[in-house]
């Protein structure tokens, strides 16, 4: 069934406080913008600080700093998930009654152990799938290693997901209706164990809560868009639209990201960039030199 096209737009940007934006960043948020300015929409600032370990207030401070030097302005307050807690535990409760999440006590090393002794480990787009190892435990174990306090995330029983919600489809809106293909990421991690949910699972609430119609980030995150639209289902959220634009990447090719010092708001500015030009050229795809779409 196709899905309904909203009347008003509402957009979202929602950056990771765990360093300062770059020049992709910059990109992104002036599209979603744009997006939104262009329709007499909404923009939106969602801080996605779930990450207690990386998530810094200092980076909160410099996104703020960099967005408004860039000359990006927002509707309503900012946004923090680490405020929403409450939300992702209840979705989380609720996929726990339905039979639909089991607790998982691996190891990362015990994971790649198992996967390396198989030698025949399901893929899915991003590598080896976790191999199921605690989907397999009965109730009686997995109360006990709890009750213990034995360190364990959640995971999503994709099979059982996917016979509860059935065929899906989620609209992207340069290429119309998508097929959901959830499995190919395996039994996905909801709840982790240094953090009360995960990216998938805060998203998903995040934009289906603050009224999120339309979504543009980077084409790494499609995968992403086919484990949302099955929460969505599951959690009965409606689905917003999809564009998924390319990602910036260096002279060699390589992807602009924190770890790896793509060009900063924050240097620009201490250049003495002007941010008007700087936010011209970038909504009309001009790149500083160097940088260029992973595409092109």
């Amino acid at each position: 069934m196709p899905l309904p096209q909203p009347q008003h737009i509402v957009t979202r940007f929602a950056p990771s406080p765990t360093g300062r934006l770059h020049i992709g960043h910059a990109w992104s948020a002036l599209m979603a913008m744009e997006l939104a300015r262009s329709a007499g929409g909404v923009l939106r600032l969602r801080i996605e600080d779930i990450d207690g370990i990386r998530s810094r207030p200092e980076h909160v401070k410099g996104i703020i700093e960099d967005l408004r030097w860039l000359g990006v302005e927002w509707d309503g307050e900012v946004v923090f998930q680490s405020a929403r807690l409450a939300l992702y535990d209840a979705a989380l409760e609720q996929l726990k009654r339905d039979g639909l999440v089991y607790p998982c006590f691996c190891t990362r090393a015990e994971i790649a152990a198992e996967i390396a002794a198989s030698g025949s480990a399901p893929h899915g787009n991003d590598g080896p799938l976790y191999p199921g190892t605690c989907r397999q435990l009965d109730q009686g174990e997995r109360k006990a290693r709890i009750a213990a306090e034995e360190a364990h995330c959640w995971r999503l029983d994709m099979t059982q997901a996917i016979a509860r919600a059935g065929t899906l489809v989620w609209r992207d809106m340069d290429n119309g209706d998508i097929t959901a293909r959830p499995e190919l990421a395996g039994d996905v991690v909801l709840a982790r164990k240094d953090a009360p949910t995960s990216y998938h699972l805060a998203a998903t609430l995040d934009d289906a809560d603050m009224g999120i119609t339309h979504v543009l980030r980077g084409d790494d995150l499609i995968s992403a868009t086919h484990i949302h639209r099955l929460l969505q289902a599951l959690l009965s959220l409606p689905s917003p639209l999809y564009r998924h634009h390319p990602l910036l990447v260096d002279a060699t090719g390589k992807r602009l990201a924190k770890r790896t010092g793509g060009i900063s708001l924050a240097e620009l500015r201490e250049a003495g960039i002007d941010p008007e030009r700087l936010r011209d050229d970038l909504l009309c795809n001009r790149f500083p030199v160097g940088i260029r779409l992973a595409s092109a």
